[in-house]
């Protein structure tokens, strides 16, 4: 099977571009897997763990903040709100966020907007947590 080109891109920098077998996306409606010749499709994607599968090499994990995927038959374009490699990512910055966010979270109501933007950042940091870890336990950087 041919390879898929992919290129991750947010406002500020292309954060991937190559070849790979396989994509695993986070839809607004759950994980979406595109391999190559898939039928065309633009959808909406969240927050949480982009995959990108190459044969015989280690996965690439991105940590994504939202944004839209095009696939074409032999193209997928990821246009990210935010994306990080999981090399990128300072797993005590992360953390230190999420506690942050969970101590907010812990001291307003539902209805307050503070309450809102903690849970956003909540969502972000564990993502940025999951995927950096992950990465981690898969061999790569310490």
């Amino acid at each position: 099977m041919s390879p898929l080109r992919c290129e991750v891109v947010t406002a500020e920098r292309i954060v991937f571009q190559g070849e790979v077998d396989m994509v695993l996306a986070p839809g607004v409606q759950g994980q979406l897997g595109i391999l190559p010749h898939h039928a065309p499709l633009i959808t909406a994607l969240t927050y949480g763990e982009l995959i990108l599968r190459r044969a015989g090499q280690e996965d690439e994990y991105i940590a994504i903040g939202g944004g839209f995927m095009e696939v074409g038959p032999h193209q997928v374009t990821i246009l990210a709100d935010s994306a990080e490699r999981a090399e990128e990512i300072d797993i005590e910055r992360a953390e230190a966020a999420r506690r942050r966010a969970a101590e907010i979270m812990a001291q307003k109501r539902r209805e307050d907007a503070d309450f809102a933007r903690a849970e956003a950042a909540l969502r972000r940091s564990t993502t940025r947590i999951k995927v950096a870890k992950r990465k981690r336990k898969a061999g790569g950087k310490p």
